[in-house]
């Protein structure tokens, strides 16, 4: 008796594993398309690798504040020109022919005048120059900007998520609606080619009109045409889902969806209160405000100098010499004071603080922007309920009224126009529930973009 009993509890728990393993999976469909689409799109790829030269441009900024070292070299060779006249003779040369008398001696000898040209001959200036700044204030604000602008392209990054996020959601619950719309118009089109089987039954047993019979012809045609347009439709959708994730048109999407459990969530954010202030929108313009802040107060330090100090290591001579005369060491400073520039410091001053006040301008109409995009979108959703809610009540009277006048037609009792006009009361009734429930979901995807939250 045991061992049944034993292996009843262990299939029931394999089964309720196997069942909440599936509902799992189906929650999470939606979660790896929208991880697809954010892998995988285009523009998106195109922000992440600018926000990565943002990143390469801090890192110069940085490495402005590390010593520069280079070769210099020149080399030069020239004739003619002025002279610079050395009458050494004429100076010396009396002097020396005095000593040499009184010396008895010929040790000095007699010089003859020189000139000295001032261009030098095969001369060469070879060094390694290294220059480091040491007070230059436009270095650290550039470092300040660019810090600034990675967490902006981060913010553009983040809206763009969103965004995409969304409109992933929207084009594959609009995929789900056209799909139940195909079920319908077939379900429909069932019971038109049921309708025509018992006119044609009724007609064969004398009991009917050929009229009839050709009307529901005619009612399965127009089925079948609005049938081919729904199964168009869904392609369509299915193509621009594809489209939206960037993978091929014809890979097939997986359909496996609890809406049960979307509708209690999108219902529970009606509840939510509304606040803008996180928006990745307002820290955007926040950050651009920053860094107006930032250059503006890089332009009010216009008098600040700049110091860098320099090293030469080189060698320079005559005749392309290189000896221990020839080399030689450097070493200075080099101050840099703006004294006056056309005034046009103040100019950039004033155009920075023009720009300050426009983005504050901005910040201010977008933060009344989001607000009403936000309450807006809460009452979409708030409205796509009740309508939801309202099409659910008259697909109830709908088929109640559909299987009566069925059954009253088989009975003799409602004519067939009463039929046709119940069938299409029906079929408009089961498109609304569904067009409605999945414009519900979709509102509830808009509402999420606004409160910034990432529900699947």
């Amino acid at each position: 008796m045991r061992t049944p009993l034993i292996k009843y509890i262990v299939s029931l728990i394999l089964f309720s594993c196997f069942m909440l393993n599936n509902h799992l999976s189906a929650q999470d469909r939606l979660k790896a398309y929208v991880d697809e689409g954010l892998e995988n799109n285009i523009v998106l790829n195109q922000k992440n690798i600018s926000w990565e030269k943002a990143m390469i441009g801090l890192q110069s900024a940085k490495s402005l504040y590390l010593p520069t070292v280079a070769f210099q070299t020149t080399y030069s060779t020239a004739d003619g020109g002025r002279n610079i006249p050395l009458p050494l003779g004429d100076l010396l040369n009396g002097v020396y022919a005095t000593l040499n008398q009184l010396t008895e001696t010929q040790a000095f000898p007699q010089l003859e005048n020189e000139e000295i040209n001032f261009f030098p001959k095969n001369y060469y200036d070879a060094k390694i120059r290294t220059t480091v700044p040491i007070i230059n204030s436009d270095i650290h604000y550039a470092v300040k900007v660019n810090e600034q602008q990675i967490v902006l392209k981060e913010y553009e990054l983040e809206i763009y998520r969103r965004e995409l996020t969304k409109n992933i959601k929207t084009a594959y619950y609009n995929y789900l609606s056209t799909l139940n719309a195909v079920d319908i118009f077939k379900s429909s089109q069932l019971l038109a080619e049921e309708g025509k089987r018992v006119n044609q039954k009724l007609y064969d047993a004398g009991k009917g009109l050929p009229v009839y019979v050709m009307r529901s012809e005619s009612e399965i045609a127009q089925v079948r045409a609005e049938l081919s347009q729904a199964k168009q439709q869904a392609e369509n959708a299915r193509l621009y889902f594809n489209s939206l994730l960037n993978r091929d048109a014809d890979l097939p999407i997986d359909t496996s969806f609890n809406t049960e459990k979307k509708l209690l969530e999108a219902q529970q954010l009606l509840s939510i209160e509304v606040e803008t202030g996180q928006r990745e929108e307002l820290k955007s313009l926040k950050q651009v405000m920053s860094i107006n802040e930032s250059l503006l107060e890089k332009d009010e330090r216009y008098f600040l100098p700049k110091l860098s100090g320099f090293l030469d290591l080189g060698s320079q001579a005559e005749g392309l010499k290189f000896n221990d005369q020839s080399r030689y060491y450097m070493v200075g400073l080099q101050l840099d004071v703006p004294i006056f520039s056309g005034l046009r410091n103040k100019y950039k001053i004033k155009e920075a603080k023009l720009e300050l006040q426009n983005s504050q301008l901005q910040m201010d109409d977008a933060k009344r922007q989001l607000e009403l995009s936000a309450n807006v979108a809460q009452n979409k959703l708030q409205s796509a309920f009740e309508t939801y809610e309202a099409s659910q009540e008259q697909l109830k009277a709908a088929s109640a009224y559909q299987r009566l006048i069925d059954r009253g037609f088989k009975a003799g009792v409602n004519s067939f126009i009463e039929s046709i006009d119940a069938r299409n009361q029906l079929t408009s009734a089961q498109l609304a529930v569904q067009i409605n429930l999945y414009k519900v979901l979709s509102a509830a995807a808009e509402l999420e973009r606004e409160l910034n939250s990432r529900k699947y």
